[in-house]
């Protein structure tokens, strides 16, 4: 399980300058159902945003905001604006669980895809969107509906080098299920790291994966989602570790799609486009794929084989999974070789595990392989599934 720090009050997208903002921290799960159990030292920084003329000033020193408890978890604090604030200015508050120790600079405003077993020991930081100090046409009413959280991960170079990058992800902070991240697409990204890597994965049951996600050859991949996938983690995370090591000629006969209903299409595409800069070789496409459906879209019929198929918290609704088991049989069958199914999952009810079962049925049998644990509670399981080339037709069936 793991804790994000989020804005029970959201922030406003603009304030007068010099006017302190009251916000209301939470910590709690990714359901939002349970808060932190333990105290927690959260401290702030201003960050402000690049001016397009003139001299950009630096993000405002790390300072505690508060003691986080659960039994004051609604308590309004006040955050006084950035130090040197002019009229017009933008600046996006970060809240962290890293501050100042021991006089040594610790705060940190990403998430470290990279350090395996030790993500989520702390809950993840978050940045606000950005907030306009001006009282010119100053209303006072609309509030920001989105945050972001920044993930680093090393890429390994085809040189064998390793290249740090920083992969940013807007969410809404609605509700909406395909809006938003979930434990199981970041345990899995952080996983996916970690294949990449080396560390931790010298299991040889993996080869058959390492070779279907980060060959350096052209690779068809898709990731199934169902209100889950709107954030497109685990397609982005791989996209970026696949473009250190593809070849440009290579590049040219590679397809990846991150798969969503309708709705989560804006945000995924957002997603996509506001990370451009750690694609330079493989690049995710976002498109729809209803599991209700029993044909399969076009653009999945041209990819004519598959190498793997990725899933992160598809098994939330177990009536749904009867169309999960027959889109992947569905995929299976269209593939000119059986490809591999890779699955993060967190146990929320016992009941989602007749999905493994119900996967058996079809020809596809699971395995696990994997886990991030993060700060306690129910880990996030990674799972392979192998399967057959040829699903029958009386299997399609409900």
């Amino acid at each position: 399980m793991f804790y994000y720090i989020s804005f029970l009050r959201p922030l406003p997208i603009q304030t007068p300058p010099f006017h302190s903002i009251s916000i209301m921290p939470q910590i709690s799960n990714d359901l939002r159902t349970e808060s932190f159990p333990d105290e927690q030292e959260l401290y702030f920084s201003w960050t402000p945003l690049k001016v397009p003329s003139g001299r950009t000033p630096p993000p405002t020193r790390p300072a505690k905001l508060t003691t986080w408890r659960e039994a004051n978890a609604y308590k309004e604090i006040p955050v006084p604006p950035p130090a040197g604030l002019k009229e017009g200015q933008e600046w996006r508050l970060v809240l962290s669980a890293q501050g100042m120790e021991g006089g040594n600079a610790n705060f940190s405003s990403t998430i470290d895809l990279g350090i395996g077993s030790k993500i989520g020991k702390l809950p993840f930081p978050v940045l606000s969107m950005p907030v306009l100090f001006s009282a010119k046409g100053w209303k006072g009413r609309d509030k920001q509906e989105q945050i972001e959280r920044i993930y680093r991960f090393p890429v390994i170079q085809s040189d064998g080098e390793k290249k740090e990058v920083g992969m940013k992800i807007t969410e809404q902070t609605s509700f909406d299920l395909d809006k938003k991240i979930w434990d199981s697409g970041i345990g899995l990204s952080s996983w996916l790291v970690g294949l990449s890597t080396g560390e931790g994965h010298d299991d040889m049951r993996l080869d058959g994966l390492r070779d279907a996600l980060l060959s350096r050859e052209s690779r068809r991949i898709v990731e199934l989602g169902e209100y889950s996938a709107g954030i497109g983690m685990p397609a982005l995370t791989l996209s970026a570790l696949r473009s250190g090591i593809l070849s440009v000629e290579e590049s040219l006969n590679e397809k990846m799609y991150t798969t969503d209903v309708s709705s989560a299409m804006p945000l995924l595409e957002h997603n996509i486009s506001s990370n451009t800069h750690i694609f330079s070789n493989s690049k995710p496409k976002a498109d729809v794929l209803d599991w209700d459906e029993e044909e399969l879209p076009v653009y999945i019929k041209e990819m004519e084989s598959i190498d793997a198929i990725i899933m992160a918290d598809v098994t939330y609704n177990p009536a749904s999974f009867p169309s999960l088991v027959r889109t992947i049989a569905s995929l299976i069958k269209s593939s000119a070789k059986p490809p591999l199914v890779l699955l993060g999952y967190k146990e929320r009810d016992v009941a989602e595990r007749t999905l493994w079962d119900m996967a058996k049925e079809v020809g596809i049998s699971f395995e696990r392989v994997g886990e991030r644990v993060g700060a306690g509670g129910r880990e996030v399981e990674v799972w392979i599934g192998r399967g057959v080339s040829y699903v029958k037709d009386d299997t399609m069936d409900d």
